[in-house]
């Protein structure tokens, strides 16, 4: 069986490491290249030692010519490195990129929040922003697939339908998102040293979060006036997103009608599943899989509910997400990759 061939770029950080450890399972993927600055040499197992089991190249420094070798690129790099690289892309190269340099349509927005002048703006018109559940686009004709962000996956999947059918006030939605210190990267130590890391919980880019713009980017899509407030904390433990979205409801719309109604909207999507109505849920149900779990919760107010979203931040939120999009992409089953003993 012929396998396709793959270059991570990044292959070291959280990121990376997950997606290595997916396509190390996927049954029609060959990993050719795996790509790093600082650890040129080494073996990948070197940052996991559960990689040890698979036979895999030593981490190489990026070279254009890997390019000739190799069918699909993922680049899981700072951001504004995958710009460059996208600039190097053969005609039969797909280029998967998990930072946010595609995932922003106006460069003067992605300067705007990301502090970078775009290196590829001609790409951007080759790219697609897919969210695998809410995007019905054709992800074929595109040779950039932008994956989303791990707090707006969260946030789109259970919204975006709900606003296009008009089931929920869009004037008034405040959402609370807690996240594990690994989406900060692995320099999150450093840069937390002085702050109790695993003690504490922090808000931070409170108003003025990067996600912002992609959050507001998906939901001008269907609104220009959805009014939402968003803030981000850090929590002391590994992996994990809860986010807590509250909601103002119109008259005659239940919180039984919003289960209903999104349980209908993804019966066929494997990946997004559902608790009870007014059962609150962990991370901890989500966490070593690509799903995202949905819950509904009434409140003393009728028409006010609460709505939590969990997923696990490097899958679904990262590289599972990834290897989704690639499946889509080449018609493969799509949890191919992603399904294994915890």
């Amino acid at each position: 069986m012929v396998k396709l061939n793959v270059l991570v770029a990044g292959s070291t950080g959280y990121i990376g490491i997950q997606l290595i450890k997916h396509l190390c399972i996927h049954s029609k993927i060959n990993i050719k290249y795996l790509c790093g600055n600082s650890s040129v040499g080494k073996k990948i197992s070197f940052y996991d030692k559960t990689l040890t089991k698979y036979k895999l190249p030593k981490i190489v420094k990026f070279n254009k010519k890997y390019l000739l070798d190799v069918d699909i690129v993922f680049t899981a790099l700072p951001n504004g490195e995958a710009q460059i690289l996208s600039n190097l892309l053969l005609p039969n190269n797909l280029l998967i990129d998990l930072s946010a340099d595609f995932r922003i349509t106006s460069t003067s927005v992605y300067k705007k929040y990301y502090h970078i002048s775009h290196k590829s703006k001609s790409n951007i018109k080759k790219s697609i922003y897919y969210l695998p559940e809410i995007n019905n686009k054709n992800i074929n004709n595109y040779k950039i697939i932008s994956c989303p962000g791990c707090y707006p996956t969260s946030i789109l999947i259970p919204l975006v339908p709900l606003l296009k059918r008009k089931l929920i006030r869009k004037n008034n939605i405040i959402i609370d998102s807690k996240s594990g210190y690994s989406g900060a990267g692995r320099g999150v130590h450093k840069k937390y040293k002085n702050h109790n890391l695993y003690e504490s919980l922090s808000s931070y880019g409170v108003g003025f979060h990067r996600h912002n713009s992609e959050i507001t980017q998906e939901f001008s899509k269907i609104s220009k006036k959805v009014i939402y407030n968003f803030t981000p904390h850090l929590t002391p433990m590994f992996r994990g997103i809860l986010s807590s979205i509250y909601l103002d409801l119109p008259d005659g719309i239940s919180a039984k009608k919003i289960l209903s109604f999104l349980k209908n909207e993804y019966k066929n999507r494997e990946f997004i599943q559902f608790e009870k109505l007014n059962k609150p849920l962990s991370t901890n149900s989500v966490i070593n899989s690509n799903n995202c779990l949905l819950s509904i919760c009434e409140t003393k107010y009728k028409n006010r509910i609460v709505l939590f979203s969990a997923i696990d931040n490097l899958i679904k939120g990262g590289a599972g997400q990834a290897v989704q999009n690639m499946n889509i992409y080449f018609g493969f089953k799509e949890n191919l990759g992603l399904k294994w003993e915890k």
